[in-house]
């Protein structure tokens, strides 16, 4: 399967991203922000980082890059689409997903492994979790509280769009488990067709045993597995 991943200044988790990807009988390439052409990939996946820096709010700039429009384009097709991180905070500020991300509550960069809770295994990016399934995956922004107005939150929980969310490592889901204040301590959301996927922990930075879990490779084996059954 291919795998675009969008690049953007700021970006620093793109070859991370492009080394997970790019495995076995996967193709990934990078995709500039200021090109056109997503070259017909499976998935897009807009990487972690700080796209130009994060002026103005996360996420924002980069929404006006000329490859956003194509990945819009691309979404709204059908394509599948994972942001994290800073990918999660561009899927939001262009409305690819409902919400935003917010100064972390206690207004400080939070760099740690952290558990989550896996709500909705029924998607392109969780078949090969379990429901209810804890899993252990790195976080590091200072941006990543989510937010949604009532309303919204209540769409989210009646269309099964709330992915994962923070817990410890029982799987419970409380405050003491929140490490950036987000509401419902939601850690990953789709939308409501099922092909968009925006996560603020960093499945590709443990894919591997060397970082001591190998939690994040469940992502990326899912969306492989539903190409080869479409294959």
């Amino acid at each position: 399967m291919k795998y675009s991943i969008v690049t953007f200044p700021g970006s620093n988790c793109d070859h991370d991203s492009y080394y997970i990807a790019n495995k076995g009988k996967n193709k990934a390439r990078f995709i500039w922000h200021k090109d056109t052409n997503l070259q017909d990939p499976d998935v897009v996946l807009l990487p972690g980082g700080f796209s130009y820096g994060d002026y103005l709010r996360c996420g924002i700039i980069a929404r006006f890059s000329p490859i956003i429009a194509e990945v819009i384009k691309f979404a709204r097709r059908g394509g599948l689409v994972l942001g994290i991180c800073n990918g999660f905070q561009i899927l939001t500020e262009c409305e690819l997903l409902p919400g935003a991300l917010l100064m972390n509550r206690d207004l400080k960069f939070v760099c740690q492994h952290q558990y989550i809770k896996t709500c909705n295994n029924n998607t392109p990016f969780t078949r090969q979790l379990k429901p209810g399934e804890v899993i252990d995956i790195p976080i590091a922004h200072k941006e990543g509280n989510y937010y949604i107005e009532p309303e919204g939150l209540n769409k989210l929980e009646e269309n099964d769009q709330i992915i994962f969310r923070y817990c410890d490592k029982k799987g419970e889901i409380n405050v003491a488990a929140n490490p950036n204040g987000s509401v419902d301590n939601i850690a990953g959301i789709m939308n409501k067709t099922g092909n968009v996927l925006g996560m603020m922990p960093h499945p590709e930075r443990n894919a591997e045993d060397f970082s001591g879990s190998e939690d994040g490779a469940k992502i990326f084996s899912s969306i492989e597995e539903l190409y080869s059954r479409c294959s």
